[in-house]
């Protein structure tokens, strides 16, 4: 028998609530935006599908979380970790040398705060922030799909051991046995992740480092940077680690000439979506999202992600009509 149409509607609802907090989760797993927001929709059509077979003693949100789950180690199968420049390459100079361009789905890539972080308790929102760092996306691809997911569950969504071992049809031993395991791989062990809220020095830093290039001021962007600060930039095998290469880098490669800067929210980071003319007097277009990595009050990491298709995910045009 089929259900009424306003059961069917009110179940839908129910569904859809979970759809952001599912979006930061499959995130974590695949570490694409895009691909996450594929794993959230097909885990709703399965959930759709078999709503007659739900348990209501199982509780909704679990077994959302089982289903996505298993839809990310499905498309986790069989295929290559995503990953940053920096762990299949080996440094570069600072000369204007790119190296080779791999294919979206090999990369890492950033994620909009609003897609991927919760909207509700500060404490929740601090924790969830340093797990969407894009260091920690990298850090959780090294990890077995199974792991990554017992991870995310047990130090991100703090869920018991027991709830865990429930949803993956597991033991509480073997769930707090692949726990230890995974912190280690990580370099978590015998830690949390420490909650931390967005700074003001954070946005006078982002502030700081837009002004560097609207002013063509490679030696106040330089001053920004630890000093073993690294430059990386997907889809090119490229990366480069202090402030000496980078600055050669910018000025080689004509950085900071014709460009638009307009701050978004990505990845819990200081970050800035980045137009630029293919001609003089041209309209500026959509070229990168570049991700803040901070440290103490200077930028650890520049992550530039030359993917103009980001622009519409952050709610920006990619052409800007002056």
């Amino acid at each position: 028998m089929s259900r009424p149409p306003s059961a069917g509607a009110v179940q839908a609802e129910q569904l859809e609530q979970y759809r952001q907090e599912l979006t930061g989760y499959c995130y974590r797993m695949l570490g694409s935006i895009h691909e996450a927001e594929d794993a959230v929709q097909d885990t709703m059509l399965r959930a759709w599908r078999a709503l007659d077979r739900f348990e209501e003693r199982e509780g909704l949100r679990p077994w959302l979380y089982r289903i996505a789950t298993n839809v990310c180690i499905d498309l986790s199968k069989g295929r290559s970790r995503r990953a940053l420049p920096i762990q299949v390459a080996p440094v570069q100079s600072g000369e204007l040398v790119r190296g080779d361009v791999r294919p979206e789905a090999f990369w890492i890539g950033p994620a909009p705060d609003r897609m991927i972080l919760p909207l509700g308790d500060p404490a929740e929102h601090a924790v969830s922030r340093e797990s969407v760092r894009i260091a920690f996306i990298a850090a959780l691809q090294h990890l077995a799909p199974k792991q990554r997911a017992v991870l995310i569950l047990r130090d991100v969504l703090r869920w018991r051991a027991a709830e865990v071992a429930t949803l993956l049809e597991t033991s509480t031993t073997a769930v707090n046995s692949i726990l230890r395991r995974a912190r280690g791989a990580v370099g978590a062990a015998d830690r949390e992740l420490t909650p931390s809220e967005p700074s003001a020095g954070d946005k006078e830093l982002l502030a700081a480092y837009i002004d560097a290039f609207e002013r063509d001021d490679v030696d106040g962007l330089v001053a920004l940077l630890r000093d073993d600060a690294i430059l990386e930039m997907p889809p090119f095998e490229l990366w480069m680690r202090g402030p000496a290469d980078i600055r050669r880098w910018m000025v080689k490669a004509d950085a900071f000439g014709q460009e638009r800067f307009t701050p978004v929210s990505a990845n819990g980071s200081p970050a800035v979506a980045v137009y630029r003319r293919r001609e003089p007097g041209g309209v500026p277009q959509a070229f990168s999202v570049q991700v803040l990595d901070v440290t103490d009050g200077r930028i650890g990491a520049i992550h530039v992600f030359l993917e103009p298709a980001l622009f519409e995910l952050f709610g920006l045009p990619v052409e800007l009509v002056e």
